[in-house]
């Protein structure tokens, strides 16, 4: 018995290692040299695991980080399907309708959509006081500049990510054409979002209202007649030289005046009366902002509000 429980006492000294201790070490020893070994181990075990935090991710993982992998990683997450386009906005002519404009687009969205959602937008906003000079140049017939910073404003919203382009402004969808010749993504006029509407309301004789450059040229009447068989009919040339009097000196500095408005809605007055006008497009975007139809007999189509909702219903892949 005695030389059996020395047996099992030379078992339980065997090491890690498979090799069994010297004769001479006692059973105390032994334990201490495996716990010591079991003691390195663990060690080891720690800065390995410390050291594969930091180490570096595989080459393979790594994601470019260009705007167009950033977008791209954006829409991997997003829950909308088809994709809400963003919309390009060219703004600044003026600042106070530009305001006007990214107000609507997000107060649609947000209806629309509900919760906390909200427009895409991209603006460039371009100086009004040297634009100002640039149209001076082009109603004397010069229209190098302005076109040159019309198409630049456009050429900067594409590169930035707009999937379309809004003009903010009636009198500068005259440039339509250019900028469609100098951009790869499409421009939505203003006068075809009015024009639809218009005809929604079944009405065939509509004023124009608007700069003097809207009001006497055709690139705005001959979009309204041509595509969507309006008559359209303008204030007198006493008329057209007040209201573009009131739209630069005062609505595009932000100024309401009391006495402005009642001559507009005179002048809106004399055209259902004498002209047979059904209805008044206010073909300045900033003309809403002194003209509500609560004061006015006809139906008033605030050219502001349809562009906005026609570019919200194209963003979100209603048309």
């Amino acid at each position: 018995m005695l030389r059996r429980r020395r047996q099992n006492k030379k078992k339980l000294s065997i090491v890690s290692d498979g090799k069994k201790p010297s004769p001479g070490h006692s059973f105390g020893e032994n334990m201490k040299i495996r716990y010591g070994l079991n003691g390195l181990l663990v060690a080891l075990f720690t800065i390995i695991a410390i050291s594969g935090c930091f180490a570096s991710p595989p080459a393979e993982i790594k994601k470019d980080n260009t705007p167009d992998q950033l977008l791209s990683d954006i829409s991997e997450v997003t829950s909308e399907k088809p994709r809400m386009k963003t919309i390009g906005i060219i703004g600044g002519v003026s600042w106070v309708s530009s305001l006007e404009y990214y107000r609507l687009m997000n107060e649609m969205v947000r209806d629309e959509l509900g919760g906390l959602h909200s427009a895409r937008i991209l603006m460039y906003s371009i100086e009004f006081g040297d634009f100002s000079k640039q149209e001076r140049l082009a109603e004397k017939g010069d229209w190098r500049l302005l076109r040159k910073t019309m198409i630049d404003a456009a050429q900067r919203l594409e590169q930035g990510g707009a999937d379309f382009i809004v003009i903010a402004s009636n009198t500068m969808n005259s440039t339509v054409d250019l900028i469609e010749a100098n951009v790869k993504i499409p421009v939505l006029h203003i006068a075809d979002a009015t024009g639809k509407e218009v005809n929604e309301k079944g009405i065939k004789t509509v004023a124009l209202l608007g700069t003097a450059y809207t009001m006497e040229h055709n690139f705005y009447r001959d979009h309204l007649e041509k595509k969507y068989g309006l008559k359209v009919v303008t204030p007198n040339k006493a008329e057209r030289d007040y209201i573009n009097t009131v739209i630069f000196d005062e609505l595009c500095a932000g100024k309401i005046i009391k006495e402005s408005k009642e001559q507009f809605v005179r002048i809106i007055d004399r055209l259902v009366k004498e002209e047979g006008a059904e209805g008044v497009i206010l073909g300045c975007t900033e003309i809403p902002l002194l003209v509500k139809q609560e004061e006015v007999s006809v139906p008033v189509f605030d050219t502001t509000a349809i562009h906005a909702e026609a570019a919200v219903r194209y963003s979100l892949n209603q048309e």
